[in-house]
């Protein structure tokens, strides 16, 4: 997915919620979703929760797009043209609908539900999202990964993995990056990282073993979702500092609740991140920016898009500056 924000200014909302919240546990910091258009303002909309003025990333999570469930007859689904990527990975990861991915790898695939493709865009690749004709409700989340310093340049690649849902008390679970509840994904990264989808049952309570070296963020989909005593409610972030070794969450509600749990160490390094591109300096994205404009092989060419390339935005009349976290507290 791209970002296609002209004007990405951010900021941090929500609260933190003391009620409930036992003396011992880790403070959950609450982070609420701004509305952007994907492609302008008559395009579909979705709410990104990463990053945020207070907070850049998760682990190695430096971006979180959510979105839907959408009525595609009325929104006229996703249609995100042919975009570059540098120094990250993409993972998109659908609850319901289909896009069709094309790539300059020469990857032609769908993404469907419950399916991980994970793309590496390294020094420079392109793809196009565009939601099948057969698409009626689209709904899911579209999540980047930081590359460290030394991956950053890497060849592009995509891997695709059906991770099996597991069963645990009180829930389910899909493990589509990392480890969790006994399962493993075999899914390469760069970085240690967690990636779960968690459908608790109503009124039911889960408590997981975390790694406590890895800071967390519980991304709820659907329902209210009780963590560590903070209540997070639809298209909240609940963000929890390294320390914790289990984390325990109760859906407040009488339906099923969906939340995805992203988790990784924290990462060290200060990253400059604008529009579809990661570097570590200003000069990192202009250069990246100008190539692209100019339709270099650094990035490759999709021969089968029925359409045009998506032109990059004008850059800031400033010096982009590195972006990185505060302290965990």
């Amino acid at each position: 997915m791209s970002n296609v924000e002209t004007d990405a200014s951010a900021l941090r909302c929500g609260a933190l919620a003391e009620g409930g919240r036992p003396a011992d546990a880790p403070r959950v910091d609450v982070l609420s979703a701004r509305e952007v258009p994907l492609g302008g303002p008559r395009a579909m909309r979705v709410r990104r929760t990463l990053p945020q003025r207070a907070r850049t990333l998760i682990g190695a999570w430096c971006f979180a797009d959510h979105y839907g469930p959408h009525q595609v007859a009325a929104s006229g689904g996703m249609n995100v043209p042919p975009h570059p990527h540098t120094g990250l990975q993409t993972a998109s990861w659908l609850f319901s609908g289909e896009i069709e991915h094309r790539d300059t790898l020469g990857t032609h695939t769908l993404v469907r539900p419950g399916e991980l493709n994970l793309m590496t865009g390294g020094y420079g690749i392109a793809h196009s999202e565009v939601s099948t004709p057969d698409t009626t409700v689209l709904h899911g989340v579209q999540l980047w990964v930081a590359l460290p310093e030394e991956h950053r340049d890497t060849a592009r690649d995509f891997q695709h993995h059906v991770p099996e849902r597991t069963r645990v008390e009180g829930a389910g679970l899909r493990v589509f990056l990392g480890s969790l509840a006994g399962r493993t994904s075999p899914v390469r990264t760069f970085t240690p990282l967690l990636g779960a989808e968690i459908v608790i049952e109503p009124r039911a309570t889960l408590t997981l073993t975390v790694d406590p070296a890895f800071e967390h963020g519980l991304l709820v989909d659907s329902g209210d979702i009780r963590l560590l005593g903070t209540v997070l409610r639809p298209a909240e972030l609940g963000y929890v500092p390294p320390g914790a070794d289990t984390l325990t969450t109760v859906n407040e509600t009488d339906a099923p609740a969906r939340a995805l749990l992203l988790g990784g160490p924290p990462f060290g390094e200060e990253i400059v991140m604008w529009w579809n591109f990661i570097g570590r300096g200003h000069e990192d994205i202009v250069r990246a920016r100008a190539e692209w404009e100019a339709s270099s092989d650094r990035f490759g060419v999709i021969e089968d898009f029925p359409g045009g390339r998506l032109p990059a935005p004008a850059l800031p009349n400033a010096v982009i500056a590195p972006r990185r976290n505060p302290p965990s507290h």
